[in-house]
């Protein structure tokens, strides 16, 4: 299993290790060229981050730690500024653009928590796939089954491989529609989307201002609750286990068990069992809104409109230098009206309204984060039809807490050695506290 940023914490604290051994070895394993960090990293910092490694253990020598992150190495996606380096989101389009004034928000806070920031990590191009696919850096190959050549999922593809690869203990990412929970549930980590509103994105090159969110990917639930705590600018607070016995959870089957195949069927069967052996009532729910939501969304819904209007100029003078698999989806936004636009506002109004009633006398809600286990590479690429409608079917099941502006949590439900399959638990928004909860007590009940 991997270390957790509380047993790494432990570590450091005795003396076990040290932050500057820490950072020596995820810079190790992301320069060895036998490795995948040629292709998790956009860029590395090594001089800063040896530099961080050395004032942390200084710190903590003199009795001063910053936070749980104080000395341990991380990774942030490369749509987070960097002062002084131009903020290329897994793109060649922007690598001549103006350097950023200052680190983000969330980069700042890091930082004066004490991580040690290894890297920038690759993603799908400007955050716009589920697959986590990228031909301008190359695609991280999943750590399961690697000589298969599987996809990471993404966008954040680079923060989860550099996670399972030992590049970074815990992993910075962004999450518009499954983002940080799609790779994680198919790279076997645990990753937290929370209420967008939580976590600012002053710095962070958007994709959907409607729908972005930032999140960590990590070893468990603490550790992102912990992170998530630090990039909110929230005081730390202990994780406190729900109780199982009467939780009420809530289990759609309105479209998000649809072509589920037998690994996650089977995972997922598996822990709604254990789960009611434990106490919790499971009820199966209907929540006809989630059916509606592709009608809602059917001319590219606000992330094809926000992108557009973000990327129009751009895509008029440099169409060519980008991915043809996410400039297409992207110009979709310029049929988009103004009135279209604002329809789209109240119909997601209406949609949230009808779907928190469903809702409102359960606890969580729990789906497969995706249904399928993570396909080859090779299998996406050869051809545009395989690759949205894979695109379509994994992003599937995150979306809806997206659209609702909720919260929810992908952990590994499989057993060990097997596929990874995900678990996600959701909520309404500002539901953070009660789904870090509830995930806690899942994980120590699946971890046996």
């Amino acid at each position: 299993m991997l270390p957790t940023l509380q047993q790494l914490r432990a570590d450091l604290d005795a003396g076990r290790t040290s932050a500057l051994a820490l950072a020596e070895a995820a810079l190790a394993r992301a320069k060895d060229p036998a490795g995948e960090g040629a292709r998790v990293y956009t860029r590395l910092y090594e001089e800063r981050a040896l530099a961080q490694a050395r004032a942390a253990d200084l710190l903590r020598a003199a009795g001063q730690v910053r936070s749980v992150l104080d000395g341990v190495p991380v990774s942030i996606k490369d749509l987070f500024d960097v002062a002084g380096e131009p903020t290329t989101a897994g793109s060649v389009v922007l690598k001549d653009a103006a350097p950023a004034a200052q680190d983000a928000l969330v980069v700042r806070r890091l930082a004066a928590a004490g991580a040690v920031i290894v890297g920038k990590t690759n993603m799908t191009e400007f955050a716009y796939s589920g697959l986590g696919i990228n031909p301008h850096y190359g695609t991280p190959r999943n750590a399961w089954q690697r000589n298969e050549a599987r996809i990471p999922g993404g966008s954040s593809s680079g923060a989860a491989v550099s996670v399972t690869d030992g590049m970074a203990a815990i992993a910075m990412g962004s999450d518009t529609g499954g983002s940080v929970r799609i790779p994680s549930a198919l790279c076997g980590l645990t990753g937290f989307k929370p209420t967008a509103r939580r976590v600012s994105m002053d710095g962070v090159l958007p994709l959907s201002a409607n729908l972005d969110s930032i999140g960590p990917l990590g070893a468990s639930v603490a550790c992102c609750a912990a992170a998530d705590a630090i990039m909110a600018g929230e005081a730390p607070r202990a994780l406190a286990p729900a109780r199982l016995e009467g939780l009420r959870v809530a289990v759609p089957g309105t479209v998000v068990l649809d072509g589920m195949d037998e690994t996650v069927a089977t995972a997922f069967a598996g822990v709604l069992a254990q789960l009611e052996r434990a106490g919790a009532r499971v009820e199966r729910i209907e929540i006809p809104e989630f059916a509606r939501l592709g009608a809602i969304n059917a001319k590219g819904g606000f992330t094809a409109a926000e992108a557009w209007a973000w990327h129009r100029g751009l895509i008029e003078r440099a169409a060519d230098a980008y991915d043809p698999r996410v400039v297409s989806r992207m110009r979709r936004g310029a049929d988009i009206s103004a009135a279209d636009y604002i329809e789209l506002l109240a119909a997601r109004q209406a949609w949230i309204a009808g779907v928190e009633a469903r809702i409102a006398g359960y606890d969580v809600l729990a789906m497969p984060t995706v249904p399928v286990v993570a396909p080859t590479i090779a299998a996406l690429t050869a051809s545009d039809d395989a690759y949205y409608a894979a695109n379509g079917l994994i992003l599937r099941n995150s979306t809806f807490i997206n659209f609702l502006d909720g919260c929810a949590l992908s952990l590994p439900c499989h057993a060990p050695g097997a596929a990874p399959v995900g678990l996600m638990l959701a909520a309404a928004g500002g539901q953070d506290e009660r789904v870090l909860a509830v995930g806690a007590a899942v994980e120590a009940m699946l971890r046996g």
